[in-house]
């Protein structure tokens, strides 16, 4: 693109690479909104289906426009603030989660060469700003000066923590296999990994209970059922979005939607081989790579609402012994099983 620009507009490289990058963050980022506003939308259609009702089905054909009448009405609301809160941190915690959430979208490859910033170390940099997003949650449950925020937010900030360090583990397990932090770079080493026709890491003995715990750990990091502690109705009211309305609250949400998408993308990247189809097969390869990568991401949003549906709700010391007494050792082993079999094979030679 900044060729494009530097050609056709005859800018000069700095403005070109200033422009390019711009109009990048622009279309990533109204794609992204776009998304998340219909997967509200596929989210409350399969949740209807489950319980045997309907969901959206009057605002535009098939109820389509739902997610946009639904942004309009909090838009046109009143912004109320506690007279009690902290009325900067307040106002800045829904941006802090927000920004956050579309920041990660920077190095997440669509297609190959189709990414905003195609890092070496893109995988570290996801890793960095998704530990970012626990800073909104605590500082609207600080701010908000009530106990259920509070209390939502002491949970927040425990969970991700817990879940992040198996994360962290899970993701030494690929770049052990893949030999580097690139996403990129990641997708090509799964070209043909299953018996050499099979493309991704799933289909690995040692890499697939990875993968289990990786999926499990993004419902838990993004406080999906059966994780949703620190949004349990039952016991916190709304957890540490209670006291907020308008589009504060709307920012929450669309920011805890954005880093869903992100989570199902990353299980696409890591395990489900990208963009790249499912398997090699010369006519596969006619279907657009960005094809390939939305109907992966759409499966696993699917297995987050499916999930979201049948499954009861973890009690808090549940949550935690999950996370610390088995996900925790269990990725520490598969780290040292992984490099142990990849060392005795001459992986690195």
């Amino acid at each position: 693109m900044t060729e494009f620009f530097q050609d056709t507009v005859g800018m000069s490289y700095e403005a070109a690479w200033f422009t390019a990058t711009m109009v990048g963050i622009l279309a990533i980022s109204l794609i992204v909104m776009f998304a998340v506003a219909m997967v509200i939308y596929v989210d409350r259609k399969v949740l209807g289906a489950i319980m045997m009702r309907r969901g959206p089905n009057v605002v535009g054909p098939f109820g389509l426009l739902q997610s946009f009448a639904d942004g309009l009405k909090v838009f046109l609301q009143e912004t109320i603030i506690p007279s009690a809160a902290n009325k900067g941190i307040f106002l800045l915690a829904p941006i802090v989660t927000f920004t956050v959430a579309l920041a990660a979208w920077a190095v997440i490859p669509f297609d190959a060469g189709m990414v905003l910033a195609d890092i070496n170390v893109g995988l570290l940099y996801v890793l960095a700003i998704s530990s970012l997003g626990v800073y909104g949650v605590v500082m609207s449950g600080w701010a908000s000066n009530s106990k259920y925020p509070f209390f939502s937010a002491m949970r927040a900030a425990a969970q991700m923590i817990s879940y992040e360090v198996s994360i962290g583990f899970v993701l030494v397990c690929v770049v052990l296999y893949a030999g580097t932090f690139n996403l990129s770079g990641i997708v090509m080493a799964q070209q043909g990994h299953g018996l050499g026709f099979i493309n991704g890491y799933f289909v690995n003995p040692l890499l697939f209970p990875m993968f289990v715990v990786f999926f499990i750990s993004a419902l838990a990091e993004t406080a999906r059922a059966p994780f949703d502690l620190t949004e349990a109705e039952s016991e916190l009211v709304a957890g540490y979005q209670t006291e907020y309305s308008s589009m504060s609250f709307a920012l929450f949400w669309l920011g805890e939607y954005a880093n869903i998408l992100l989570m199902c993308s990353l299980c696409t990247l890591l395990f489900m081989g990208g963009w790249l189809p499912p398997v090699e097969w010369a006519p596969l390869y006619y279907v657009p790579g960005i094809v390939w990568f939305l109907l992966k991401t759409f499966f696993f949003f699917f297995l987050f609402s499916w999930i979201w549906a049948t499954v009861p709700r973890y009690r808090y010391d549940q949550l935690m012994r999950l996370g610390w007494k088995v996900f925790l050792p269990m990725s520490l082993v598969f780290v040292v099983l992984i490099s142990g079999f990849l060392m005795a094979t001459g992986h690195y030679a």
